[in-house]
């Protein structure tokens, strides 16, 4: 077996920030964020501090989990998901898969024009770093709005047929994507697991060099304030 070598990652290869929820109101008079789904990424929830809401839609229905501090929720790739804050809602956010969000696995449910349009997508979800602070904020603010027109158009809709077609338009959308991901892939979290398969195998042959090989990592995080897709985020580099 190869030796992958020691692992430099977070654990599992996941990643992690923390997130301060919009308190930007809605039409519908809910505060909140942007909703969308992953289509290969886990994620998790660690609330730290307020309340509110996770809204999600999925092939069995719509549901509403509240999140207070101290809850951890989580749901699987597929799931469309809107958060809500009711006051102050502050998440830890766990990612499954560090750096394939990041690279577009996150599809926002923009309607369906926006969807069959790669370039016309980019345009309306893209927030130039380049730009100030408060325009920033305006284009936050419209995609989150335009997204919720879509996703209300999901929810009204009756039968699993809306749903379905919002799956197929969104792997439509990412699919020039997937090689990169996999890269990413093989990088992050399969590389994580392989370094475990190995330690394992070592340990098997009362090999305990890898112990050697420990090492301790902290890190700040590399940008306060960046415009998400839910709120205000803190992130970190995942390696």
């Amino acid at each position: 077996m190869v030796n992958p070598g020691p692992y430099a990652g977070l654990p599992g290869g996941v990643a992690v920030s923390r997130l301060c929820v919009y308190d930007w109101p809605a039409a519908d008079g809910v505060s909140g964020g942007t909703p969308h789904l992953h289509l290969v990424c886990s994620e998790a929830y660690v609330v730290t501090g307020g309340r509110g809401a996770v809204q999600t839609l999925t092939a069995s229905g719509y549901e509403v989990t509240p999140l207070t501090p101290g809850t951890v929720a989580w749901f699987a790739p597929g799931t469309i998901h809107r958060l809500v804050n009711d006051g102050d809602l502050s998440i830890t956010v766990l990612m499954q898969n560090s750096g394939l969000p990041e690279a577009g696995d996150a599809v926002l449910t923009l309607p369906p024009r926006y969807l069959a349009d790669p370039e016309l997508y980019a345009r309306v979800t893209a927030l130039p770093a380049d730009a100030p602070e408060e325009e920033r904020a305006r284009l936050a603010r419209a995609r989150r709005d335009l997204a919720l027109e879509g996703y209300r158009a999901l929810r009204a809709a009756e039968g699993p047929d809306a749903l379905a077609a919002f799956h197929r338009a969104a792997a439509a959308l990412v699919r020039p994507r997937l090689a990169d991901w996999r890269e990413r892939w093989r990088q992050g979290a399969r590389a994580a697991a392989e370094a475990t398969g190995e330690q394992l195998d070592r340990l098997a042959r009362g090999d305990v060099s890898h112990l050697s090989e420990a090492a301790v990592r902290a890190q700040s995080p590399t940008e306060r304030g960046r415009f998400g897709m839910c709120g205000r985020l803190e992130v970190y580099e995942a390696g």
